[in-house]
């Protein structure tokens, strides 16, 4: 190297010290170096105010989500919402998703009783914001659901080739949770580590149908088990499988086309009036609450439900293709 470029090398080098290094000696704010300070100095680290109350928080926090998921162990509910919990991927426990069901609901009746001043508006808002997190949750469950149905053509026939190309079942799964996309590395890793723990890849992908309640997955799960027992070509009955699968996506999609005006007219026709009454139960409470006096015209609200109800059913129903 000439003394030229060194030169030009080291006072590049300079420039970008510079640059990096001037922001830093006249920033004011040193907070950042006093955690890094008190981390590795020769002194004992100690947590500043705000850190301990934030910790503090955290502490009380997981303690009461630890009391609740005592309290509701062996209940029929709590064993479905720990079940969508996991097909969803979500990283709760069910006490703290009831603390965040709660924390809905008390926020959404503070806000309600702020804006109408009527206990009966706060209590139906609170009602309303204990479920929001269950619609959540019931969404991004099906979500994730048709996400991994889109991958899992692609990622049979990622199985299939790399049988065929020598490795084992094991590690053509590994491959999968290395250069798949998730949500289908995500679930393939959690079997990887299963296997890595001590269970068996039978019971490893019985766990993965549990999770992830998918008919195509089924089909590959199947598959797998018999040749476990009776041996023949994986990579041949995969291949087949993937095409099924394709064309039953393929298919879905064309479906999902046709009846999208269908179920938009639905999702409208059914939101429409539970979103301006709710708006007049805000900004009119007086007004709407005399639907709700004793009386004989008290049957309308209820038959306005049922309505509501049994027309989003059906329409539900109508644009319900089952492939």
């Amino acid at each position: 190297m000439s003394i030229e470029a060194l030169l030009g090398l080291l006072a590049a080098s300079g420039a970008a010290c510079l640059v990096i290094g001037i922001p830093r000696w006249l920033a004011t704010d040193t907070r950042w170096l006093d955690v890094r300070l008190r981390r590795y100095g020769a002194g004992p680290f100690e947590l500043t105010t705000e850190e301990q109350r934030r910790a503090a928080s955290v502490a009380v926090t997981q303690l009461l989500a630890n009391r609740l998921e005592v309290t509701v162990a062996g209940r029929g509910f709590a064993a479905r919402l720990r079940a969508d919990l996991a097909k969803s991927n979500l990283r709760l426990s069910v006490g703290e998703f009831l603390i965040v069901q709660a924390s809905s609901a008390a926020l959404t009746a503070a806000f309600a009783l702020f804006i109408s001043r009527t206990t009966p508006v706060a209590v139906a808002f609170g009602l309303a914001g204990w479920l929001a997190p269950m619609a959540w949750l019931t969404r991004r469950k099906a979500a994730r659901l048709r996400a991994f149905n889109d991958q899992l053509a692609d990622t049979i026939e990622l199985l299939s080739n790399s049988l065929r190309s020598g490795l084992s079942l094991l590690q053509a799964m590994e491959l999968i949770s290395r250069e798949g996309l998730p949500p289908v590395s995500e679930e393939f890793h959690r079997v990887v580590q299963e296997v890595g723990l001590g269970v068996s890849p039978q019971n490893g992908l019985r766990h993965l149908v549990q999770r992830v309640d998918s008919e195509d997955l089924d089909l590959l799960v199947i598959a797998v088990l018999v040749q476990f027992e009776i041996g023949g070509n994986l990579s041949r009955i995969l291949d087949s499988i993937a095409r099924t699968i394709r064309e039953r996506i393929k298919l879905q999609g064309e479906i999902r086309t046709l009846s999208a005006q269908g179920r938009m007219s639905g999702y409208i026709l059914s939101g429409l009036p539970v979103a301006i009454g709710g708006i007049l139960m805000l900004i009119a409470p007086a007004y709407i609450g005399k639907l709700f006096t004793p009386g004989p015209w008290l049957v309308l609200p209820g038959a306005a439900a049922m309505g509501i109800i049994l027309g989003t059913l059906i329409m539900r129903k109508l644009v319900a293709i089952d492939v």
